[in-house]
């Protein structure tokens, strides 16, 4: 059993700003025991998506060395949930107008164990709503990826992604025992569908879910507002941790037998018929 911590933050376009806030939710975290903490989606940068690309650096970048050197320094296990990661053209030279949307997981001695490119990308135009294209801006992933650590298996994901539940079921073919969803769900569609998703997908992986998430009006012109409710989920469905509104952190406890006694007591695994 260990102590679990989602991170929920209110990014912006200000990169600085987001990485100082993020550093001390995450030292919060720490300091309550967490061995496990998670970041939201756009850890680093929340605002208009034409100028990611602009900010890219990549995975041995100052934005991942300083991550990793907090997770070392913290002895803990440290999701960012994403950051704009640098994509490359044909020739080798960074592309000026697309990054990838990327997950990096450190490992308590500051070594980077898992890097996950989003492979889900939000192009959706719902009524009411804003108008986004994030392929136009982002290159997609096309690995599915897990990580076996000292805490157990690790699947990851994020944001977008949590409406496809093929990706969930390859992640525990894969052996996950625990999967993130990182993300920044807008408020129109997260208040009828961020709750509803989050636990399905612990209910039909009989995973620990940990979804933290973004809040708020962000720096893009306005156009984007987050949900929220960042949280952690048992194998059952059943949600153990949760933020409301603003900035902060919800921690939880991780009982890795659960995952066991969950799927031994319903064994969808032997049941499944394709």
């Amino acid at each position: 059993m260990y102590l679990a911590a989602c991170v929920q933050l209110h990014s912006n376009a200000d990169v600085e700003r987001n990485v100082a806030e993020a550093e001390r939710l995450v030292r919060r975290a720490a300091g309550y025991g967490a061995s496990l903490v998670a970041t939201p989606e756009c850890t680093v940068y929340l605002g208009p998506w034409d100028e990611r690309a602009r900010i890219a650096e990549p995975v041995d970048g100052p934005i991942a060395s300083h991550f990793s050197a907090l997770a070392s320094s913290l002895g803990i296990h440290l999701l960012i949930g994403s950051f704009p990661e640098q994509a490359l053209l044909a020739d080798g030279s960074p592309d000026p107008d697309r990054s990838f949307n990327t997950s990096l997981l450190f490992g308590p001695n500051g070594r980077l164990l898992a890097t996950y490119r989003k492979i889900h990308l939000f192009d959706v135009d719902v009524k009411g709503g804003p108008r986004l294209q994030e392929s136009r801006t982002t290159v997609a992933g096309d690995r599915v990826v897990t990580c076996d650590t000292a805490l157990g298996m690790l699947g990851l994901s994020i944001c977008y992604d949590l409406r496809f539940p093929e990706l969930y079921r390859a992640l525990v073919d894969a052996g996950a025992q625990l999967i993130t969803i990182p993300a920044a769900f807008t408020l129109d569609t997260g208040k009828d569908h961020w709750h509803a998703l989050v636990r399905a997908r612990a209910i039909e992986t009989q995973c620990w879910v940990m979804a933290p998430g973004q809040w708020g009006r962000h720096g893009d012109r306005g156009i984007r507002r987050s949900y929220g409710h960042s949280m952690i989920v048992d194998p059952w469905g059943a949600v153990v941790a949760e933020c409301g509104d603003g900035q902060g952190i919800c921690l939880a406890e991780i009982r890795r037998d659960r995952v066991g006694s969950v799927r031994q007591g319903m064994p969808l695994a032997q049941h499944r018929k394709l």
